[in-house]
């Protein structure tokens, strides 16, 4: 049977009660036109991990239970993307089931998904949203065949609404009463056919979290609410400098001593401590005396890795003869990965087995590596995903998990371990320092030649695919190179018409512990390129929106580009020491575009906040996202938000200072990501009307125009093109935390904290 748009097979699996999987066919591959415009238009990073999912979404399932409701395993990672609501709207579409009768929980570990689960690049949506439709639309079919023997009737007689199927004469039979009589004792084949996009009636339409009110409340489970037996706070002493390694301890005893405390053990990455509570566990760590040996990025400061970016830069491409260009070197400094929810992990680890529960976003990897670390076999090893709170990429990564084991193993007992704060901004992952030079040429108002070339400390993709072996490949001197430039290629577009354009990564120093954060290599190299893209525009006397929307590839770009300047206002006027700004950014079949208003006037620069960096403010942002298809308008609404939020943060106020292999920042107190003062008072996203059958990529989307667009404002309003990000980067508003002991000690005065005179 062939397969297009609407038509496709499914299976109806053998088991008790009713339960379905999607068979889909890996689609042709593009075909290029000659001559090829930007790579990303055949193959992007998000189509080649589609395709990886493809022949393993058949082990995805939807079953209905005798109770009416629908469970769901989703084999992704919710770190608050709201892709658990998202996909029981896609589940109660084809299902027609209330949305609240749709039970969406977290998958384990199951490495024989191999590619298909890992969270990342905005590929969720895109990746499931046709194989959970097929598997529910399978469900619904073999439902309606199950009332057609129970009422005596034609399938074409039926209805399905609300849960309830009903026959042309009124009688009703609910779907949890035909659950098992609808299941099949073998395997078997079913043809389907898909929900067409006008009778929608779930997607595409606004909804509300379904996890919003249990988030609000407390009741939503997160690593460290789990009631584990017997796995007690742990935290870990860690070292003054980046990877420091423990050389001895001189009172390993005394701490043993300390109340509460039950263990003390030296690890890996540190002395871990395990006590009654975390209070105690703070205490300890602070009692410790260790003394360290050097880590990975001894002595090196912001300075010292920019010298070194400088000696890695690859030449620019030849320029034209004959031509003018415009040219930049832009800089952009360490931020910090961390997620409002801290690094976290349960382990239980037996003699023959383990169990470990965190926020996993490539959990097959964790499960690999765990195994391999504790010498077990993989089905030893289980390795549940909890829900996470925040991610920026952090939890692609799996530190706190291996180091729980390690410690659970060493002890003999359950963890239940935390990283303070401090741990998370000194020794948690990063997003790299890098630097990104651009030089445009232009004659007779042509842009003839565009090249980029974007220089980076080493960005840690040893995540891979989302199994190990591509993670394995990360990790090798020559993969790692192929690795990282694939993944560059394949995930910046060029979206202008700017001639001859070449893009290349090069990277550096593999002494810090980075991470794909948020975006990845997107904010910086768009905020560069946005940022030559007002020089060109102002070389050629042509308005910044006028000079993009000419330039741009195609009508959705230029769709969003003009909405924005609609609703935004572009070009109004507007006092000295204010501007507007505009930027558009595409990706992963989805294109946005930013308007913002930026205050640089020196009474909004220089007003006084304590412990912080008061500088420019946005006061009007303006959002246009079109994702070909949105699932949930309202869940991409806030997806932007924070992706303006985190854009606000990069250009201006959030960034690592590095000195003397140390970071300095030691928590969200002196780390400042958007603070309520940074927040623009007028905020409006819009969701361009639906330009397609499929949803493309949104999780990353809304950081980069946002980033740009604030740049490209700044720029305007002083007169001065920027070039180091953030823009406060070069003020320290705080007095930096000891190394020794690694972290603060716990507040006594909470109760007082925030009272008059306090």
């Amino acid at each position: 049977m062939g397969v297009d748009r609407r038509r496709f097979l499914g299976y109806v699996l053998a088991a008790p009660t009713l339960l379905t999987a999607a068979e889909l066919e890996v689609p042709p591959t593009a075909h290029a036109q000659l001559p090829s415009p930007d790579i990303t238009q055949i193959l992007d990073l998000n189509d080649m991990m589609t395709v990886a999912a493809l022949p393993t979404s058949g082990l995805i399932t939807v079953g209905v239970d005798q109770d009416g409701t629908v469970s769901f395993a989703l084999p992704r990672a919710e770190v608050g993307q709201g892709i658990t609501t998202s996909t029981a709207m896609l589940i109660a579409e084809e299902l027609a089931v209330p949305l609240d009768r749709v039970r969406v929980t977290l998958a384990d570990a199951r490495p024989e998904l191999l590619f298909n689960q890992l969270t990342g690049g905005s590929n969720t949506t895109i990746a499931t949203y046709t194989p959970i439709r097929v598997a529910a639309a399978v469900a619904r079919r073999r439902l309606l065949d199950a009332a057609a023997t129970e009422l005596g009737v034609a399938v074409t007689d039926l209805t399905l609404k609300a849960g309830v199927i009903t026959d042309r004469s009124g009688h009703r039979i609910e779907i949890g009463a035909l659950a098992t009589k609808a299941a099949s004792t073998r395997t078997r084949q079913m043809p389907v056919e898909l929900t067409a996009r006008p009778n929608f009636t779930v997607i595409g339409k606004p909804h509300n979290r379904i996890d919003a009110l249990d988030a609000v409340t407390g009741r939503k489970k997160f690593a460290m609410d789990l009631d584990i037996p017997d796995a007690k706070p742990t935290m870990v002493c860690r070292p003054p400098t980046i990877n420091g390694k423990v050389g001895s301890v001189a009172n390993l005893n005394e701490v043993r001593a300390l109340p509460g405390v039950t263990d003390v053990v030296v690890i890996s990455t540190g002395v871990a401590v395990r006590a009654d509570t975390f209070g105690q566990c703070i205490d300890a760590v602070r009692a410790l005396r260790v003394s360290w040996k050097p880590g990975t990025a001894e002595g090196k400061s912001d300075s010292s890795v920019l010298r070194e970016l400088a000696a890695a830069e690859l030449p620019l491409g030849l320029k034209p003869p004959f031509t003018q260009t415009v040219e930049g070197r832009f800089t952009f400094h360490f931020r910090s990965n961390s997620a409002l929810e801290p690094n976290c992990a349960v382990a239980d680890v037996r003699p023959d087995r383990a169990s470990v529960w965190a926020a996993l976003k490539s959990p097959i990897v964790a499960q690999q590596t765990i195994a391999a670390k504790l010498g077990l076999p993989l089905g030893a090893v289980t390795v549940h995903v909890t829900e996470g709170g925040g991610s920026f990429g952090r939890k692609l990564f799996f530190d706190a998990a291996l180091e729980a084991v390690e410690v659970s193993q060493k002890v003999g007992k359950p963890v239940k371990l935390m990283w303070h704060r401090a741990d998370d901004a000194r020794q948690g992952r990063a997003h790299p320092m890098a630097t990104s030079r651009v030089r445009a040429a232009y004659i007779s108002g042509t842009v003839l030649t565009y090249d980029q070339r974007h220089t980076s400390v080493a960005t840690d993709l040893s995540h891979g695919l989302g199994e190990i072996i591509t993670a394995m490949a990360a990790r090798l001197p020559v993969g790692d190179i192929g690795f990282s430039e694939t993944f560059f290629q394949l995930s910046q577009t060029m979206s202008y018409n700017f001639g001859l354009a070449t893009r290349l990564l090069s990277e550096t120093d593999k002494g810090f512990n980075t991470g794909s954060m948020r975006n990845v290599y997107s904010p910086d190299v768009t905020c560069a390129r946005e940022l030559i893209v007002d020089q060109l525009a102002a070389r050629m006397g042509k308005d910044p929106y006028q000079f993009r929307h000419d330039y741009l590839r195609d009508d959705r770009s230029r769709a969003v580009l003009q909405k924005v300047a609609e609703v935004g206002n572009w070009g109004r006027p507007m006092p000295a020491g204010t501007a507007q700004g505009v930027a558009f950014h595409a990706e992963y079949k989805a294109v946005s575009a930013a308007l913002v208003e930026i205050d640089c006037r020196p009474e909004t620069v220089n007003r006084p906040i304590p412990n912080g960096v008061a500088g420019p403010r946005v006061t009007k942002a303006v959002f246009a996202v079109d994702v070909g298809l949105a699932v949930n308008p309202r869940g991409l609404e806030a997806q932007m938000m924070g992706g303006i939020m985190d854009g606000i943060a990069q250009a201006l106020t959030s960034s690592l200072h590095l000195r003397d292999g140390y970071f300095l920042e030691a928590s969200w107190d002196n780390y400042f990501y958007t603070r309520q003062w940074n927040t623009p008072p007028e905020l409006q996203i819009i969701v361009m009307p639906n330009t397609s059958e499929n949803p493309g990529g949104a999780g990353e989307l809304g950081v980069a125009a946002s980033m740009a667009a604030v740049a490209c404002a700044y720029g305007r309003a002083t007169g001065t093109m920027p070039t180091s990000f953030p823009i406060n980067h070069g003020t320290l508003s705080f007095d930096p935390k000891p190394t020794v002991p690694p972290v603060p000690p716990s507040p006594t005065d909470g109760l007082n904290r925030g009272a008059p005179g306090a």
